[in-house]
């Protein structure tokens, strides 16, 4: 390893020479009390930003072990420092020049805590990956503001964000032991036979469309759980926490507009990753499966067997092994169904104002003039419990439109006025009054899905392909771009490049023409868990880039989006 005096050296020597002389920085440096490493050198200022490390032995660094001894402690405490490196970096000055010079980034994630390749903490160092511009005027390396780039901001940033003395420790461990409860509590979910749970005083909605925040202000009705919902539990670190339980099943979230059900609803389907202290949504826990449900016309459909919910398609279409380049709304819905099947879920979550309405209903009337026989959809109303009796799956499902469905409810809750009511009771007494007259369409025999076999062809990347996201919705696989703007529980673009990465990582590995989508997705997760994340990253020992893990179901969201996927 070389010094940090020999790295000054060089930069006097190429200070002027064309940019791509900033190649003889690449390498390892001894700073003293933090190792730097120049991973990757960009070769035009205006290109992606150089790749760097810095990284602080233990003994330095001087983190006790207690923060870090669990896999969601050590994720925890790095989310925390890579947000302490940012702050950092945000009171730092910027260095001048052309492009992208003098910045300098790093991955610190939003409202959730995920894991992530930003900082790696261990036994043996604590680590930061950061993206920098190296300065230049125009395309002239400019020495003296690399100087001040590698001597005075980077220094500062492992002083500052990298040893325990320096940081808020309080603040430190109670990042840490939020994530333990909120971990905690997933699990506890299961064995209380609940999907999902809402602390009383949670804050439900958001700054802003655009913004994740929460709401502020006196406007704002902090949620109170029913009586008859009301559970509780101890948590390791934060004590007994009370809130509403959901119970496994079918459950319907109703009430008038504007009064919160879709609130409810979003807040449910973020409860699947653990949030930062503040959010309002802390105690906002889902069954980490849950998969968000919706239609989506246009989507391509490789060989799904949506045949559960639609047969007799004219012209003798095969629903057994559907296909399709440009999916209806009940085809699109019938298929991201049983995809979320196929994976594994536990929980589905609707909301009638994002599904399509033959799909989840046929009335009484409707069944009178347009006969069974001549209708190929078989509507959610009538597989629903069957998924949940056979399956295991429940539903949350917000519908404020159609009653028919108390039929088929173990759970109704209203919101009225941003508040849940529990009325089941009351529902089921409407249902035995009032009878909706309709049949149930529902074809004999079980539900099952067929699991399909995933095929190299077209997913193996040649020559320079790329693997990028453009943004959270949208990931560029080679020369494809696999739109992701409905797979609402992708919260970071961070998760939507490893979506990519993991896809190039299962097609080097483990897609063989013989093992099921399901096997192959769960071998990468399996190495992630034993290796970390950036097992993934073709530049697995140097920085990773920057990624952010996603689950099976976006993964697998993304793989059943591509255009070139094909299947057995």
């Amino acid at each position: 390893m070389r010094t940090k005096e020999d790295l000054k050296k060089i930069i006097a020597r190429i200070d002027g020479r064309g940019y791509k002389a900033y190649k003889d920085i690449q390498g390892d440096y001894d700073f003293g009390n933090f190792a730097l490493y120049i991973d990757h050198v960009q070769g035009d200022p205006y290109a992606s930003p150089s790749r760097i490390r810095l990284r602080v032995d233990m003994e330095k660094a001087g983190f006790p072990e207690e923060l870090y001894k669990t896999p969601i402690r050590a994720t925890a405490l790095e989310d925390f420092l890579a947000r302490e490196v940012a702050s950092v970096i945000r009171r730092l000055p910027r260095v001048s020049g052309t492009g992208r010079s003098g910045e300098i980034y790093i991955d610190k994630g939003g409202q959730e805590i995920l894991k992530r390749t930003a900082v790696k903490v261990g036994p043996e160092y604590v680590e930061a990956r950061l993206s920098i511009g190296l300065p230049a005027f125009g395309r002239k390396i400019h020495g003296r503001g690399a100087e001040t780039l590698f001597f005075s901001c980077l220094p500062q940033i492992a002083e500052k964000a990298l040893l325990y003395s320096n940081i808020d420790a309080g603040q430190a461990r109670k990042w840490v032991e939020l994530a333990e409860d909120q971990e905690y509590l997933r699990e506890e979910l299961k064995k209380r036979h609940l999907v999902a749970f809402v602390a009383d005083g949670s804050i439900l909605p958001r700054e802003s469309g655009i913004s994740d925040r929460p709401l502020r202000g006196s406007n704002v009705v902090p949620f109170k759980s029913p009586e008859s919902l009301k559970v509780s539990f101890e948590l390791p670190n934060a004590g007994v926490v009370e809130g509403m339980g959901i119970p496994e099943g079918v459950t319907l979230i109703v009430g008038g507009g504007y009064h919160g059900k879709t609130t409810l609803l979003s807040a449910l389907q973020r409860g699947v990753y653990n949030h930062i202290p503040g959010d309002g949504r802390e105690f906002v826990i889902t069954v980490r499966d849950a998969v968000k449900i919706r239609a989506e016309d246009g989507r391509r459909v490789e060989k799904v067997d949506i045949s559960p919910f639609i047969a007799n398609l004219p012209g003798g279409q095969d629903t057994k092994r559907f296909s399709t380049e440009n999916a209806s709304g009940s085809t699109s819905q019938a298929a991201n169904i049983m995809e979320a099947v196929e994976i594994g879920t536990s929980l589905l979550l609707l909301d009638e104002d994002t599904c399509a309405t033959n799909f989840m209903i046929r009335d009484a009337r409707m069944q009178k003039l347009v006969a069974k026989e001549k209708e190929p959809i078989t509507p959610f109303i009538d597989r629903v419990r069957q998924l949940y009796e056979e399956l295991g799956i429940s539903t949350i499902l917000v519908m404020g439109g159609s009653g028919d469905y108390f039929d088929v409810a173990d759970c109704v809750i209203m919101m009225q006025d941003y508040r849940p009511y529990d009325v089941t009771e009351e529902a089921k007494k409407i249902a035995e009054q009032i009878r909706t007259g309709r049949e149930v369409e529902r074809a004999e025999g079980p539900m099952a899905v067929t699991p399909r076999v995933i095929l190299k062809e077209g997913l193996v990347l040649s020559g320079k392909k790329k693997i990028k996201s453009r943004d959270l919705d949208t990931l560029q696989y080679g020369g494809e771009f696999i739109e992701m703007d409905y797979v609402e529980q992708l919260v970071d673009r961070s998760q939507t490049s490893a979506v990519g990465e993991i896809i190039r990582y299962a097609v080097e590995k483990y897609v063989d023409g013989k093992r099921t989508l399901k096997e192959i997705v769960d071998m990468v997760f399996a190495d992630i868990e034993k290796y970390g994340l950036e097992v993934i990253s073709p530049f697995y020992g140097k920085h990773p880039g920057n990624l952010a893990l996603p689950r099976p179901q976006e993964v697998a969201a993304g793989l059943n989006r591509y255009r070139g996927l094909r299947v057995r």
